[in-house]
């Protein structure tokens, strides 16, 4: 067989557009920075952190709002801290409750053109430039999910951790619902649609507690970790 190892490398002829190539390796560094400075961050935060999912426009003293700062305060006085979006409406409402009750309330912000102005209920707090980074780390450092009220962003961010649940990415931890009214369609739509036409297996439906109430989402999260929490790492 013929020494091959002095001829050139094949060279791509395709469409690559060369005057973005420096510009994406330099975002690479960027992406990378922003996942050693949070990591490092948070990685010295406690480790009965629940990260609390939810709509950034409601409003102060509505039922959503006041739902999710009972909720803050019910997690502290549990033993747990909170991580929200460190934003208005139910994030600044669950940190609300939780810097209130004495504990601890980590914002991880994210930059937006509107809506995304921290709360100033953050006991830590965290500027994203990049959504999926900011998800990684709800996810890497929480030791339970709650899903309050709340729209694209909070379906986004609830179904990432369900679908990192059920694929086994990460270990189980409750992921619980709070909203008969509101979540229940969703609910509906799981059962009768995603596992009535083969889209889910049996069992995915149960990764996921519907309450109705700040008290019976607590109760629960107490009741499952009643020997012990861990978090998401598989080790």
């Amino acid at each position: 067989m013929s020494d091959r190892s002095d001829l050139p490398h094949p060279q791509f002829h395709g469409s690559c557009n060369k005057e973005f190539m420096p510009m994406d390796s330099w975002r690479v560094l960027r992406i990378m920075a922003e996942f050693v400075d949070s990591f490092d961050y948070m990685s010295r935060m406690p480790d009965n952190l629940v990260s609390v999912f939810g709509s950034a426009r409601v409003r102060e003293n509505s039922a959503a709002y006041e739902s999710a700062r009972e909720l803050g305060g019910r997690l502290v006085k549990a033993g747990y801290g909170v991580i929200t979006g460190g934003g208005p409406g139910i994030m600044e409402a669950a940190a609300r409750g939780a810097f209130e009750a004495g504990g601890k309330s980590v914002g991880l912000n994210i930059e937006l053109p509107m809506e995304q102005v921290p709360n100033p209920y953050q006991t830590d707090s965290l500027s994203f430039r990049y959504f999926f980074i900011r998800k990684v780390n709800f996810i890497k450092y929480s030791t339970a999910v709650i899903g309050m009220p709340g729209g694209f962003g909070t379906l986004d961010e609830i179904s990432e951790v369900l679908t990192m649940a059920q694929t086994q990415k990460i270990n189980l931890i409750p992921i619980i619902l709070v909203g008969k009214e509101f979540w229940g369609g969703f609910l509906r739509w799981i059962k009768n649609t995603l596992l009535a036409d083969g889209m889910i297996a049996e069992d995915d439906p149960s990764l996921l507690k519907l309450v109705d109430t700040a008290e019976e989402a607590v109760d629960f999260l107490v009741e499952c970790q009643r020997y012990g929490r861990r978090g998401t790492i598989i080790e």
